[in-house]
């Protein structure tokens, strides 16, 4: 199973980071040990002291007649190292150790199928943390929609049954600290409730 995750694919969030809004699709991946267990917890990596929530809506890759499709939709995490994230940009190095890590990467087990959503309807996602909002998006406020993504990164990869396509997070995105407890919801239904924690310390 693949993590294929798409990076500023909301233009506010691109601005509020101070990155120019992409022409094409900024593809990058996870391993599978980066996801987090679905009762959780977030376990803060000891390498950072700035890791942020980003609320991503997640789709699961299948087929149709042959044809690769986003089969199922749920919301999900991906967790950044930002001050990690940053040292890297700074010497053009890639983002693995900021993104990739152990720990960095959440899906919610609800999964409606693509069916199941009225058609010409946004899919609406939402962030809650210690019950505040804090992040809020659409799936009509991406970029690149979903069906244009599937067809970018097939150029470089070929997509499988089960792969994981986390397709970019709206503004919002801000820092995690040991006690905050972190709510994700679409379409109003309520799909996770995680608690976060310090990870064991190093050395």
């Amino acid at each position: 199973m693949k993590i294929v995750c798409i990076g500023r694919n909301y233009g506010d969030h691109a601005k509020e980071l101070g990155n120019a809004i992409p022409d094409e699709p900024v593809v990058f991946l996870k391993p599978e040990s980066a996801l987090i267990p679905l009762r959780g917890p977030i376990t803060l990596p000891a390498f950072s002291t700035d890791v942020h929530h980003e609320i991503e809506l997640v789709f699961v890759i299948g087929r149709k007649n042959g044809k690769v499709i986003a089969d199922k939709a749920t919301i999900g995490l991906d967790l950044t190292a930002r001050d990690i994230q940053q040292q890297l940009k700074a010497k053009g190095l890639p983002w693995e150790k900021a993104k990739a890590f152990d720990g960095s990467a959440y899906v919610a087990e609800t999964r409606s199928a693509m069916e199941s959503f009225p058609a010409g309807h946004h899919i609406d996602f939402m962030l809650k943390k210690n019950g505040h909002e804090v992040q809020s998006g659409h799936s009509g406020q991406m970029i690149f929609d979903v069906d244009a993504l599937i067809t970018h990164v097939q150029r470089y990869m070929a997509l499988e049954a089960g792969d994981l396509l986390f397709t970019g997070t709206p503004a919002g995105v801000g820092p995690l600290a040991a006690g905050d407890r972190l709510e994700g919801y679409m379409l109003g239904e309520l799909l996770f409730d995680l608690n976060v924690e310090d990870g064991p310390s190093i050395g």
